[in-house]
């Protein structure tokens, strides 16, 4: 019954997709991907594949645009009549903890036909913690949940109640005694700071600092009696410059006439030297257990407890490379929903520390073409690259470093030198600085096409493969890190592991020993495999450079390092490609336990040269002190000890 109301579901959308057919420019790079009258399709074999609607699903504007005011409290209006479900509420007492989250009330507000009303009046007295009925002013957190109690959004929203406590209650008298009772004006939606704020691109000069409002205006930042301020929009970005390093900094946010104070920490001045601590992990997509661990995309729950322990260790940042969310969305404006999910779990944390983001394989956007003979369909990277790709829409919803390549445009596989034909590396491929450590981050799902067989006939990169212009730029950056005598220490990471070791050793750097498969542009196939592609990144990652300590990965859902080095069994029994002679060892660290459904360790060629693998939900701690180095790991959840050693 299960599969017939799946298939008639699909069938549907199929059939709305021939109605509301989409068009539009069909990038040169991609190959037998064409559009008529009912939109675009895929053709193979003579059949015709259409891309199936963009626009099913939520979107965060469902959850966070429409709130209005009234007598008692607000309304919420999800512009859906057939959604039900719940709504908790309650305050978020900002000056009651240095990472506040929502306190729920006692009661919930029921959602029919997409309306909820929640009753902030009746919450005073021993229900007032935050003292709005003295100040008029609040912060109302809210998590949205559907009929079957899957939570779909975590949101946060302003809300003035000046007006209403003057009129609450009020009465004058006329004569002989009458009182005549003023109507109650109702409480108001106030300027709202909807995600964040987040610390970014911090340096020992200063750092970035963004957020979102529910409503356009702007927002400015003072730190040290010095005023930043933002232009007039809804994303702000402000950038806080000509700060001492190494310094403690008080910072407050100011939106119309609210206020929020935290701080942050500037990094050393480069080369110093100094002792402090950073950490990394990836994939926190959503997992399994139900409640928190599946928010919508993404295992709020694990990222509540890493972030608390990040904290609780004093990492002065954090690199999370990829699959921070569920992903694979065909609507781009269902992703970005997952994106502040995620971003609500680090929020309080992330206030005061960078947390550095970089894609995976889950933090794709779509264009699937429908085939009711094949559930997974044919998938390509969303197009127009410049507005829905997958690099487009997260480059919109974090904040990096520039300092990357463009794109793949005038490599010597571009068709069309003269125009556009690749997403951009803008914001997804970069390195950074802190102190003595230099962190150099790739993206080995660029332009990805989700099926590795299709790839040949719709063209696209496949999962792991890191496309020649990133290599030239990687190749450049290393050289020049490597002549930096400020770092001693460079870390590579990418989301896929050179050398998986359970859950990916059919794909990633790897696929199970075949060196054929690598991507196609325009119907052709690129010169060099997966595993050639592999050996020209470790020449450049471990034969040219002497500081690079580790690589960082993830996509496999445990934790686990591998020696990587001259005695490391590293290629199939047949293979018969000139073969790399690495010249001396590092560590490929894997920690792709944030969350999402676990993996177990496979045999692999390189299975003895392992250690430490656990299915157990991990944080990887770097402590830096000079050119000393060691790494701790902890289990967030449990707080164990999970790992631990020290570079030589």
């Amino acid at each position: 019954m299960k599969v017939k109301i799946y298939q008639l579901m699909v069938v549907f959308l199929f059939l709305v997709s021939s109605i509301y057919g989409q068009k539009g420019n069909i990038p040169a790079i991609h190959s037998n991907i064409k559009s008529d009258n009912q939109g675009i399709y895929f053709e193979l074999k003579g059949k015709k594949f259409y891309a199936l609607p963009d626009n099913i699903g939520y979107n965060p504007e469902q959850f966070t645009k429409n709130i209005k005011g009234t007598p008692s409290g607000l309304i919420f209006d999800f512009k859906r009549k057939e959604f039900n479900g719940t709504l908790y509420y309650g305050f978020i007492p900002l000056n009651d903890s240095k990472y506040p989250h929502p306190v729920y009330f006692a009661r919930t507000a029921t959602i029919t036909q997409g309306i909820a009303e929640v009753n902030i009046k009746d919450m005073k007295g021993k229900y007032d913690m935050i003292d709005w009925t003295t100040t008029g002013k609040g912060i109302l957190g809210y998590r949205v949940m559907d009929y079957r109690n899957n939570i779909l959004y975590d949101g946060k929203i302003n809300f003035n109640a000046e007006d209403f406590l003057a009129t609450d209650g009020k009465y004058h008298e006329v004569a002989y005694g009458k009182k005549v009772y003023d109507t109650v004006k109702p409480f108001l939606v106030d300027f709202s700071i909807i995600e964040g704020p987040f610390i970014a691109n911090l340096t020992h000069e200063g750092a970035t600092i963004f957020f979102k409002t529910n409503v356009k205006g702007k927002g400015m930042i003072d730190v040290n009696g010095k005023k930043f301020r933002s232009k007039n929009g809804t994303f702000h970005e402000i950038e806080i410059t000509e700060l001492e390093p190494d310094t403690d900094y008080d910072y407050t946010i100011w939106y119309g006439d609210n206020q929020e104070k935290y701080s942050f920490h500037t990094a050393p001045a480069p080369g110093t030297r100094s002792s402090f601590s950073f950490s990394y992990a990836s994939d926190s997509r959503s997992g399994n257990g139900g409640g928190e661990r599946n928010l919508y995309g993404a295992n709020v729950y694990i990222m509540k407890k890493i972030m608390a322990l990040n904290m609780q260790q004093k990492v002065r940042f954090m690199q999370f490379t990829g699959d921070l969310v569920t992903g694979y969305s065909i609507n781009p404006n269902s992703i970005r929903l997952e994106y502040a999910n995620w971003k609500r779990a680090i929020e309080p944390y992330a206030r005061y520390i960078p947390v550095v983001t970089a894609m995976g394989n889950h933090e794709s956007v779509v264009k699937k073409f429908y085939d009711q003979d094949n559930d997974f369909g044919y998938q390509v990277d969303n197009f127009p690259y410049d507005k829905v790709s997958s690099e487009a829409i997260y480059q919109k919803e974090f904040v990096n470093p520039q300092n990357g390549p463009d794109g793949e445009d005038g490599s010597s596989y571009d068709p069309d030198p003269k125009h556009t034909d690749f997403p951009s590396y803008k914001e997804n491929v970069f390195y950074y600085t802190y102190d003595n450590v230099a962190m150099v981050v790739l993206n080995s799902n660029y332009w990805y096409a989700t099926s590795a067989k299709a790839v040949t006939f719709t063209s696209g990169n496949i999962h792991g493969y890191v496309m020649d212009n990133q290599l030239e730029w990687l190749k450049n950056t290393m050289n020049a890190l490597e002549n930096n005598d400020n770092i001693d220490h460079i870390f590579v990471t990418i989301h896929t592991p050179f050398f998986p070791n359970g859950g990916h050793v059919s794909d990633d750097m790897w696929y199970n020993g075949e060196n054929a498969y690598r991507p196609s542009i325009s119907g052709k196939r690129v010169a060099k495999g997966i595993i050639e592609r592999r050996d020209e990144l470790l020449d450049i990652i471990v034969n040219k450079s002497v500081k690079t300590r580790a690589l960082l990965t993830g996509d496999e859902h445990n934790y686990a390092r591998t020696k990587i080095g001259p005695d490391t069994k590293i290629y199939p029994k047949k293979y018969f490609a000139e073969k790399l002679t690495l010249t001396r060892e590092i560590w490929q660290i894997n920690n792709g336990a944030a969350g999402a459904p676990y993996y177990a360790q496979e045999k692999t060629p390189w299975s003895e040269f392992v250690e430490g693998f656990t299915t157990q939900n991990a944080l990887v701690i770097f402590l830096v002190d000079g050119k000393k180095l060691k790494m701790k790991v902890l289990n967030p959840d449990t707080l164990e000890d999970v790992d631990e050693m020290e570079f030589e």
